[in-house]
């Protein structure tokens, strides 16, 4: 098999283990999973439960609406959820099938404070430990660096699952991400046979899409994607992408039943890596191949950013994912891989970070922020514009801007995001 094969079959593999439905902000979903995961070991429902969670989960539960619990928000309701409703075998789709019976009886066990809740002490950004007990039997579920990796379970004290730490090398995610680079994203896009990606890549337009218009249409949030709609402000192919990836976010933030297909672990970066090239390709009567295409740079742009950032840090998703669909607009507006890149490098010197406090309706808003200088850096790049190495964290080769970028989130944000959450739990 010769090497350009074997790196096409690699970034298929990528994106087929990125690409997943997800019912729900993740964060909250990874808690539910873990927790049915850990009735089902049981056996009952438990007479204990003791939940310890990492601060970026924290982070990321506190503010957003659990899908199927009637509006409830939080790491107790996320849990209870799991435990009374969900159905690990839906791992991110888990509270799928919630009934009025289960929703009232996780309102009641909210209400009485069912369970304990903690910080947990790691060094790990994603990460919780569940102990259930019913009489005298105990369940230990420990999920660690993705969303659905549970890398431990032991029963009784008898471990019945556990994984060494060589297995959580690259998150938890066998397939290579070192592979990715900007050059080799640009020639998969543009020669990997449709037939390959159609599948998924149909799953995430349709999915995202309808949060979208689910977003225009509901009572979600301040109404961002509407207001942005209707204000009749700016470009009309700016506006719309701004207002339908906003709208979508903002229906996901407020607990809408409808799924996303996420991106690195996040729906809200899947929805700024894709509803903007959606909307741009339907604006400029694109084919549907350009923007299946276009759909492939930009959702692996997006998970080859994410891979030296990490999956939840103090530094905001947005960036990375809006940074991908400007990149992914001027593929499809025929740029090559020059303008690419100058794209690439005009965002990271505008926009080089936003702090993530946790997900919250105000994702939205993030999401059109980071879109405008997408798109702004789109332009530049149009007419052969870049803001040159040197000036801030820019590099001169598009990769060492995107490592630094990575650096500057995964290492240099780490005391800002302990100061995040300590502001947050005041």
């Amino acid at each position: 098999m010769n090497k350009g094969r074997i790196l096409f079959e690699n970034y298929l593999e990528i994106l087929k283990e990125e690409l997943v439905p997800a019912l729900g902000c993740t964060e909250p979903i990874a808690i539910a999973y873990a927790a049915a995961k850990a009735r089902e070991v049981l056996g009952t429902f438990p007479e204990k439960a003791v939940l310890e969670c990492s601060g970026n989960i924290v982070k990321n539960v506190k503010s957003v609406v659990i899908p199927n619990t009637g509006g409830l928000m939080g790491i107790r309701a996320a849990m209870l959820a799991g435990l009374v409703g969900g159905k690990a075998a839906e791992r991110l789709e888990v509270l799928a099938h919630m009934t009025p019976v289960d929703r009232a009886e996780v309102k009641q066990l909210e209400k009485n404070q069912f369970g304990d809740i903690r910080l947990l002490n790691t060094d790990v950004n994603l990460h919780l430990i569940l102990r259930l007990s019913a009489g005298p039997d105990t369940v230990t579920v420990e999920l660690k660096n993705t969303h659905t990796h549970i890398c431990r379970i032991e029963k009784n004290g008898q471990l019945l699952q556990q994984e060494t730490t060589e297995s959580h090398t690259n998150e938890g995610v066998m397939t290579d991400r070192s592979l990715l680079t900007v050059r080799g994203i640009y020639r998969f896009a543009s020669k990997v046979p449709l037939e390959w990606v159609r599948e998924i890549l149909t799953r995430q337009v349709t999915c995202n899409m309808a949060l979208a218009e689910a977003g225009l249409c509901g009572a979600y949030g301040v109404r961002i994607g509407r207001t942005l709609l209707e204000s009749g402000q700016g470009e009309q192919v700016l506006r719309k992408i701004k207002a339908y990836a906003a709208a979508a976010s903002e229906a996901r933030m407020g607990g809408c039943m409808l799924p996303v297909v996420t991106n690195s672990g996040s729906g809200n970066q899947s929805i700024a890596s894709t509803v903007p090239v959606i909307v741009y390709a339907s604006e400029q009567q694109l084919p549907e191949e350009r923007l299946y295409r276009g759909l492939v740079f930009s959702n692996l742009l997006t998970i080859h950013q994410k891979t030296s950032i990490g999956r939840l840090s103090a530094f905001c998703g947005a960036v990375s994912a809006a940074c991908s669909s400007g990149a992914a607009i001027t593929y499809l507006g025929g740029g090559n891989l020059r303008q690419i890149n100058q794209t690439i490098h005009n965002m990271l010197a505008n926009v080089p970070g936003i702090v993530c406090d946790g997900a919250k309706p105000s994702c939205a808003a993030k999401i059109a922020s980071c879109l405008d200088a997408a798109y702004m850096a789109h332009l530049l790049a149009r007419q052969g514009s870049q803001y040159q190495a040197g000036q801030g964290i820019i590099k001169h080769d598009v990769e060492e801007t995107i490592a630094a970028v990575g650096r500057l989130a995964s290492r240099g944000m780490r005391a800002t995001d302990a100061e995040i959450l300590q502001i947050m739990l005041e």
